[in-house]
């Protein structure tokens, strides 16, 4: 891994209560869809509240580096939140494992909890641009649509790119503002079963809360998935 210096480009709300951050992309850096970075704010030391890990949004081919994350009341989190477009802070990276299997001719299935969602992003842009063939299905779960972070943008990846399917669900449709005629509910094993119908050979990614990480392994078993066919590892954005 390396350091750089880069500018703070622009913040931009992509849901209710989380926010998108542009870097420049210095030149050099390199990475693969699904890893992350860390992010240490002007003036602060490594560690819990002067740096935090990220996965990054955007994809290799993109000119800038983009990360997301929910504006929780943290010390950390709020000077992240205070900081205006034009500041320089540094980045240090990438690193991570979570990233796509080679063989294309096995599908993926990603699957995210609310803000889990960002390693997924890079992964989705990147099979976009590069017009992959492989079979990509994204299980998404969320309380409400206005929780759901970047719900627009997958909803045309998924129309741009025919190998790619959106299942998204909300959880408490009850005490949403909006409207969705989409799944509501949980993803259990049933939920699983029905998304990967005719699906060749798949490979399974998680990601998200540790808790929701946890049990959606279990999930997966329950399912008939083979536990070797699961990916995961420490979520990095929250």
């Amino acid at each position: 891994m390396a350091t750089y210096t880069v500018k703070l480009l622009a913040k931009q709300p992509v849901a209710q209560g989380t926010t998108a951050f542009h870097l420049e992309k210095p030149a050099g850096f390199e990475f693969r869809p699904g890893q992350a970075f860390e992010v240490i704010l002007p003036g602060g030391a490594e560690g819990e509240d002067g740096s935090h890990a990220f996965s990054i949004v955007a994809a290799p081919h993109e000119a800038e580096l983009v990360f997301a994350t929910r504006m929780r009341d943290s010390k950390y989190k709020r000077a992240l939140a205070a900081l205006e477009p034009g500041v320089s802070l540094q980045i240090d990276g990438p690193f991570g494992s979570l990233t796509l299997h080679k063989k294309v001719e096995r599908a993926a299935v990603l699957i995210a909890g609310g803000i889990g969602i960002t390693p997924f992003m890079s992964m989705l842009r990147n099979a976009a641009e590069q017009r992959s063939e492989q079979a990509l299905v994204l299980l998404y779960s969320n309380r409400r649509p206005e929780d759901t972070a970047f719900l627009a943008e997958l909803q045309a990846l998924a129309q741009r790119n025919p190998h790619m399917r959106l299942l998204a669900t909300m959880t408490d449709m009850a005490h949403s503002q909006q409207t969705w005629d989409g799944a509501t509910g949980y993803i259990d094993s049933a939920f699983v079963q029905r998304a990967i119908a005719g699906l060749t050979d798949p490979i399974f990614y998680v990601s998200g809360p540790p808790a929701l990480v946890e049990a959606m392994r279990g999930t997966l078993v329950a399912a008939g998935v083979d536990e070797d066919d699961v990916r995961s590892e420490e979520f990095f954005g929250y």
